[in-house]
């Protein structure tokens, strides 16, 4: 019997209470005191978690001495059963390769298939030993003997330093690892970089802390920023590349709390002029206050906001997406699958998808929505039925499709995510995308069908296609519009849209690859001296009068309308990854790295090329350098990016929910459709 012993040094965390007083509170119809049975001491949290002395099997990649490192640990340790006899080996769930002659000081990144779900064994009966674990690897793996000694083990999840373990044996070669099938061996990692460095100490500086456990990261943490308005807050879409960062080097635990106080704070009372959202909305961001009690006594509680203090009052639609989106990286990158099927989560995500599948009086699968309900949070003319707002609807649906348990209560869900994928993903295909072969066709439209045969459904007026565009658009580029409605289509490129979208496969194989042809054919127009552009064009002159209402933040190329944005470097390196052009995604890392640092890492650029820093730019803001990091991480480990995107579904191809063929009115347009879009 081969065995790994682990002596784990952490200790028990105290918990606390969550909202403005837990021990009043009611989540989901019952009181989390009563339903765990705890006492009024540690009520709170105890119904978020469950502490234990020793935590269950490293949530993180052990560390070895002599530069030996093995990248993917898992959070709930599983056992996995190879094809090879009857040899197991605690492993995370990746694919396998191999790289030949495996020497001293190496990293084994070990990957397998996402089925590693299926076969994952709690260990909790390991949590009572106070001084140490063991986990036992039986059969053939042709492995002598190792003693895995863990020490040095910082309490704080989100401290500098690791956890060290020490191999005692010294028989690693390349006979020990010959069980491991298509086992990748790289080198070991290289020292950070000074602007690393710097960037690591500044995410870590803006960790909020709740009841003395980490819950997220500040939108910005300017000094010289008199007025922060609301970005000292906690924001959803602002964590999300924190929260990446984090997993990505090891660091679970504020992910885990992060998403578990959100989910709280989703039944929080929510209305503006006595009117409330429907139920399953996510707050925008949220804040940690103190209140005073009886006598000296204060209390920390959440804040959130749901839009009723935003400017324009919009409720974030994008947070939920985010969140489930989170949920499911979080899943993969540490294994803990545990959390997304516990009773609160199911609920919460269930909660958030009947919000989004409700029906309307929308024809199209798309979702509607209003301005500024997404990343651009201010008039800026996306009102209808935005890419990026798709784009995430489409990865939300997917992600929930994996996470959602299936049983009685569910089915009838599972059944309409599957529906509105389908039809989503068609619609999105076959009506957004535009390329020169398109944009000829669009030329030629004739106007006022009135046919359930019309070419020109959308009765759009050629007349709409800018004199830009039929410049712009390159031979072999192409990429989704940014909103489509009913006589109108907006023909500015939306970048977070359209990465989203090779990110999630919600276009087909030959639509990504175009989208990034058209990114490297305009590389000066969208990355120039800092990448990247939100959305090109600007808006001017009279145009920027109307539909942004004389926005003096939103000025041509500034802000959203047109400003470069360095957060969305993350999204533009995994969508590179995805699609085997790492080089591209290397490129622009370099663009931003020669000073993003020294400007300060500002939350946006101005002009035409983000030459300037903003003229309104907050300063160290924290999803500028969380992006940052992420795409270093990305860039040198681009195996680990495969937990975080999707390849394209086939079985959602032949799923039509039409019911055309069965009334006999009118042939579907499906068929003829799918075998124009190359899959």
């Amino acid at each position: 019997m081969n065995m790994i012993a682990l002596i784990d040094n952490s200790s028990m965390k105290a918990s606390c209470r969550l909202l403005i007083s837990c021990r009043n509170s009611r989540v989901f119809g019952f009181s989390p005191a009563k339903a765990l049975n705890t006492s009024p001491h540690n009520s709170c949290l105890n119904f978020c978690f469950k502490f234990h002395s020793i935590r269950q099997y490293s949530s993180y990649p052990f560390h070895f001495s002599r530069s030996q490192r093995i990248l993917d640990g898992t959070q709930n340790s599983s056992v996995v059963s190879l094809s090879y006899g009857q040899s197991r080996v605690i492993m995370r769930s990746y694919s396998y390769s191999i790289l030949p002659k495996p020497k001293r000081g190496l990293s084994i990144i070990a990957r397998i298939a996402s089925n590693v779900r299926d076969f994952s064994r709690s260990i909790e009966k390991h949590v009572n030993d106070n001084n140490f674990e063991k986990i036992y690897v039986q059969g053939g793996l042709n492995v002598k003997p190792l003693v895995v000694e863990k020490i040095d083990k910082d309490e704080n999840i989100v401290g500098e330093e690791d956890s060290r373990i020490e191999i005692v044996s010294e028989d690693v070669n390349e006979e020990n690892l010959e069980g491991l099938n298509n086992a990748k061996v790289v080198s070991s990692t290289r020292e950070k970089s000074d602007i690393e460095k710097e960037a690591w100490r500044l995410l870590r500086d803006v960790v909020v802390s709740y009841c003395g456990s980490p819950v997220g990261t500040m939108a910005a943490n300017d000094p010289a920023d008199k007025q922060p308005l609301n970005y000292d807050q906690v924001f959803i879409r602002d964590f999300v590349p924190s929260a990446l960062a984090f997993l990505l080097n090891n660091e679970g635990e504020i992910v885990k709390n992060f998403l578990l106080h959100t989910l709280q704070l989703q039944s929080w009372e929510k209305t503006v002029d006595c009117y409330s959202p429907g139920q399953g909305l996510m707050p925008a961001s949220f804040k940690v206050r103190t209140v005073p009690l009886d006598g000296d006594n204060f209390e920390e509680v959440l804040d959130p906001d749901f839009g009723e203090s935003a400017i324009g009052r919009v409720a974030p639609v994008d947070s939920g997406l985010w969140w489930i989106i989170l949920l499911r990286a979080y899943g993969k990158i540490t294994g803990d699958y545990a959390l997304q099927e516990r009773v609160d989560v199911q609920t919460g995500l269930k909660m958030i998808l009947n919000l989004c599948l409700t029906d309307g009086f929308d024809m199209f699968p798309s979702l509607l929505v209003t301005d500024g309900s997404c990343m651009i949070d201010r008039r800026m003319g996306i009102h209808g039925h935005p890419l990026e707002i798709q784009a995430l609807f489409y990865s939300a649906l997917r992600c929930s499709r994996e996470m959602l348990t299936v049983n009685d209560g569910s089915k009838n869900l599972v059944r309409a995510i599957n529906n509105r994928l389908s039809a989503l993903s068609f619609h999105i295909r076959e009506y957004y995308w535009v390329d020169m072969k398109k944009i000829n066709e669009i030329y030629r439209y004739k106007t006022e069908e009135y046919s359930m045969d019309a070419t020109n459904k959308f009765n759009i007026y050629p007349e709409q296609i800018p004199q830009w565009l039929m410049d712009w658009v390159p031979e072999e580029g192409g990429y989704f519009i940014g909103n489509l409605q009913p006589a109108h289509m907006d023909f500015r490129f939306f970048t977070l849209g359209n990465l989203w979208s090779i990110v999630s496969s919600l276009g087909t194989p030959k639509q990504n690859e175009a989208i990034l042809n058209l990114i490297d054919a305009k590389w000066s127009d969208l990355v120039g001296h800092m990448p990247l552009k939100i959305c090109y064009p600007a808006l001017e002159y009279e145009e920027w009068r109307i539909i942004t209402g004389s926005d003096p933040k939103n000025t041509p190329w500034s802000y959203h309308n047109g400003g470069s944005w360095p957060t969305l470097l993350w999204q533009f390196t995994l969508a590179c990854i995805k699609m085997g052009r790492l080089e591209m995604a290397k490129k622009a890392v370099a663009v931003a790295e020669k000073r993003i640092a020294v400007d300060r890492w500002p939350e946006y650029y101005d002009t035409r090329t983000g030459k300037f820093i903003g003229k309104q730019s907050r300063l160290y803001q924290t999803w500028t350098i969380a992006g940052f990091l992420t795409s270093k991480m990305l860039v040198e480990n681009p195996e680990l990016a495969s937990s975080l995107f999707w390849e394209e579904d086939y079985e959602l191809l032949e799923i039509c929910v039409c019911a055309l063929s069965k009334s006999g009115r009118k042939k579907c347009s499906r068929g003829a459709a799918r075998s124009q879009i190359l899959v």
